[in-house]
């Protein structure tokens, strides 16, 4: 009994990464996508720089634009092709409901268009929400990047994603893959958020020096 109640413990932890008890719970933009959501995690960081600042960073992802912001290194041993920037390109800031966000290049592992995410929900400086599902995608499900104020010169990223079992055998040999997944993709996850609070605070503090001198 004592090691099952220490697992869940443990799945839960993992699940919500430095995310509130309350945040959670909290309804965030996306989740109207799919109701009844067979799998969920909320994962969070606190960033020592305004949202505004944040978005900046956050609305360049994608593997043909600012990267991911995790390990690089990794996600290329693979074919992806990912280099995340330090920089803020112009060319970058701007995503629109219905634009792709692409996480693979054309024929890498297989697969000939690539492999990308589709904006379902924009709120610029305050929600990005990329969805996959059905004919594209064997699942249906969201992954919704949120920004919330937190004191005037701080908020928090909240990532969360939720996804919907698909029937038959098919889905359910999905759903279990994707389940063992996600402790690697929580570390990747977890160095996304980082890799953003690095470059936001970084640039926040440029900004400031720049204003005293």
């Amino acid at each position: 009994m004592a090691s099952t109640t220490v697992a869940v413990a443990t799945h839960a932890r993992l699940c919500n990464w430095g995310a509130t008890a309350e945040e959670g719970v909290r309804q965030l933009p996306g989740d109207e996508f799919i109701f009844d959501a067979d799998s969920a995690t909320t994962r969070a960081v606190t960033i020592s720089a305004p949202r505004e600042e944040v978005w900046r960073w956050l609305v360049q992802i994608g593997q043909d634009r600012g990267g991911w912001y995790s390990y690089d290194w990794l996600e290329n041993l693979f074919g992806l092709d990912i280099h995340s920037t330090h920089d803020i390109r112009d060319e970058w800031q701007h995503l629109a409901a219905g634009d792709q966000v692409r996480a693979a290049p054309a024929g890498v592992l297989g697969m000939k268009d690539g492999y990308a995410f589709r904006v379902a929900r924009i709120d610029p400086g305050h929600a990005l929400v990329l969805r996959q599902q059905p004919p594209e995608h064997p699942w249906d499900a969201t992954w919704a990047f949120v920004l919330v104020d937190d004191t005037p010169d701080s908020c928090r990223l909240l990532v969360r994603s939720r996804s919907k079992r698909s029937p038959g055998l098919t889905g359910r040999l999905t759903w279990i893959g994707g389940e063992l997944m996600d402790p690697i993709v929580l570390v990747m996850t977890r160095k996304m958020l980082l890799g953003i609070r690095a470059r936001s605070e970084f640039a926040r503090d440029r900004r400031l020096r720049r204003t005293a001198a």
